[in-house]
């Protein structure tokens, strides 16, 4: 396990009790629909070499009946836009979702103002690697100040270098196709994942 996994995991444990209690009064549906990822912290093996050509990317969340979410987003690599749906099952608490046999470990909201931004942790172990990430959710394409700001304090006090964090290129094209897609009607993943280059 990863240095900054591990750090993740210790700082969670410590969350304070009111903090831990604020965070019980987000409701999953207050994800829902369409987000901008602006920025992003990450202990992956390579995202300190690839993270000077990323671009902003994009995220479409929807609920099932079952509260299973539904994700299709894009992950800008090699000056590729990559597509992945996934479903991540709900866990003990309302607000932390996984799904452990596709590598995502947990998915959770560290913070938000609960109308127009929100600062998500992703613990993922992917083949041989392990690592999280913190990225910055906008439903605008720029960041307040105050967004920005709740993103460099999480991203610090779990550990990421400044080498570890970036704020994406302001290039929409992947964002956009994700939410065309999801407008035209995504695939239904049955909780597996699926994953295509377009």
């Amino acid at each position: 396990m990863s240095g900054v996994l591990l750090v993740a995991l210790l700082a969670l444990v410590l969350v304070p009790r009111a903090r831990a209690a604020w965070l019980g009064k987000l409701d999953p549906r207050q994800l829902l629909g369409s987000w901008y990822i602006l920025a992003v912290a990450s202990g992956e093996k390579d995202f300190v070499v690839e993270k000077a050509t990323k671009n902003i990317e994009g995220v479409v969340v929807t609920l099932t009946p079952e509260n299973t979410l539904k994700m299709l987003s894009s992950r800008h690599r090699l000056e590729r836009c990559h597509l992945h749906a996934v479903e991540l099952v709900k866990q003990d608490s309302r607000w932390v979702f996984g799904n452990p046999s596709l590598g995502v470990l947990e998915y959770r909201v560290l913070g938000t103002n609960f109308r127009d931004y929100a600062i998500v942790l992703t613990q993922l172990e992917l083949q041989d690697e392990a690592f999280s990430t913190v990225e910055l959710y906008s439903r605008t394409e720029l960041a307040s100040q105050e967004a920005m700001g709740l993103f460099t304090k999480w991203s610090r006090s779990l550990g990421f270098r400044s080498q570890q964090q970036a704020k994406l290129q302001k290039d929409l094209t992947c964002a956009h196709k994700v939410f065309q897609l999801a407008a035209a009607g995504w695939p239904d993943t049955h909780a597996g994942l699926v994953a295509w280059d377009i």
